[in-house]
């Protein structure tokens, strides 16, 4: 059997989100929505609050040695400048249990949900939102650096920007009017029909893009003066636009990948230390190819987070792949994927792309946003009546790789 081995110190894991599978949380604005009826309720989800213990197991038997994990701002402070120690206990806990299994852990400061008293408030569209977001990220450095070295300040920030402002599908709904509808299940397109829709939104977005990035900017050098050695970063949604020969898609293409990625990382890129990469879209101008398809309806592209990776090195820092999977119900296609993806990943690391780690979407089947819980990216498979945990065939593919610290062929 052929190895094309990753360096050493290479770390292997698999992510996941506070709100996703913790279960409980119900002062943030996605619950206020589920009760709404704007979204799916996520309800007690995976109970993973409860049962961390129990996955961290699942995620040591499967040769991780890594976990990225994210804190739920609306625990920590669940009102406006009062902060709950009992929450941060919980996550010390968190922390330690990921220590006494021997995997390092990552932590997430904000993974999408806002506590209510800043939503309701105007949360990113307020004018002194990179203040309120740097006290929030430096509190929980200092509360917790002694059990975690790195820190990623936020997650997904055009995902954010661009579903709650353009599309009007997430909170807080509001749509710009000239935006298509946007085909995010396989049957067909959905938006929030009650979303504010009107030009106001376009605005509003590119004032909450840039209080996102100012937001970063502000918390990174907050997190330096309590904690000047902890690593901090900045988790990208990147997607790899692509074009035929056509000179007209290559300049569809160039512009889509400056508004998507290039805006961001240029107003960020002197206030980051390392940089993960969360892939899961590859779009091609021009592509008259029929492609596969997984279940959340995206192209079957494993093979271009190598292009990924590639367009977010020239920011000259360590990249770590942070999240990058497939929805995949019958677990069909998983394996194949996740080979794929880190042959391409290895590729990178051949090229000279300084790639740290790989993080696989997800360890657990969980609430999938404003989709609940329909689609399946979990190695480990939730029975949601029960919460009984299954590990699935693709799981153990993944754990050779990890033990192997290699591509096996």
């Amino acid at each position: 059997m052929n190895e094309k081995k990753f360096p050493d110190g290479f770390y292997w894991g698999a992510a996941t989100a506070s709100y996703q599978v913790e279960g409980g949380i119900d002062n943030c604005d996605w619950a206020k929505a589920a009760r709404e009826e704007r979204v799916p309720v996520c309800g007690q989800a995976c109970d993973h609050y409860h049962r961390y213990e129990t996955d961290f197991d699942i995620a040591k038997s499967l040769g991780h040695t890594a976990h990225r994990f994210s804190i739920e701002w609306a625990r920590i402070e669940p009102e406006e400048g009062k902060f709950n120690q009992e929450a941060v206990a919980h996550y010390r806990n968190v922390l330690l249990a990921l220590h006494a299994r021997g995997i390092k852990p990552f932590v997430t400061l904000w993974h999408f949900t806002l506590p209510l008293w800043f939503s309701e408030s105007g949360g990113f569209e307020r004018a002194d939102s990179p203040e309120i977001f740097a006290q929030y990220c430096a509190f929980v450095v200092k509360e917790l650096d002694d059990l975690c070295e790195h820190f990623s300040t936020q997650n997904e920030p055009n995902v954010v920007g661009s579903n709650g402002w353009l599309r009007g599908t997430w909170p807080p709904f509001k749509r710009f009017a000239l935006t298509d509808l946007v085909s995010i299940t396989n049957s067909g397109k959905s938006y929030e029909p009650r979303s504010q829709r009107g030009f106001k939104p376009l605005f509003l977005y590119m004032r909450v893009m840039k209080n996102l990035a100012c937001s970063h900017n502000a918390a990174y050098i907050a997190i330096k003066k309590v904690s000047p050695n902890i690593e901090v970063s900045v988790v990208k949604h990147t997607i790899v636009f692509d074009s035929n020969w056509n000179p007209i898609n290559k300049l569809k293409a160039a512009i889509a990948n400056y508004a998507w990625t290039r805006i961001y990382m240029n107003r960020v890129k002197k206030h980051v230390d390392s940089i993960g990469l969360n892939y899961y879209f590859y779009t091609k101008f021009g592509d008259k190819r029929q492609w596969r398809k997984t279940d959340m309806d995206w192209n079957f592209a494993p093979e271009h987070i190598y292009d990924a990776l590639k367009m977010l090195s020239v920011y000259k820092v360590p990249l770590f792949v942070s999240e990058a999977g497939i929805a995949d119900a019958d677990d069909s296609g998983r394996a194949e994927y996740i080979q794929k993806q880190v042959q391409a990943t290895w590729q990178a690391i051949q090229d000279g792309i300084d790639v740290r780690g790989h993080m696989y979407w997800s360890l657990l089947d969980n609430y999938e946003w404003a989709l609940g819980f329909e689609k399946r990216f979990g190695l480990v498979e939730i029975d949601y009546n029960t919460l009984e945990r299954r590990i699935r065939p693709s799981a153990y593919v993944y754990k050779d790789i990890c033990q192997h610290n290699a591509v096996l062929e």
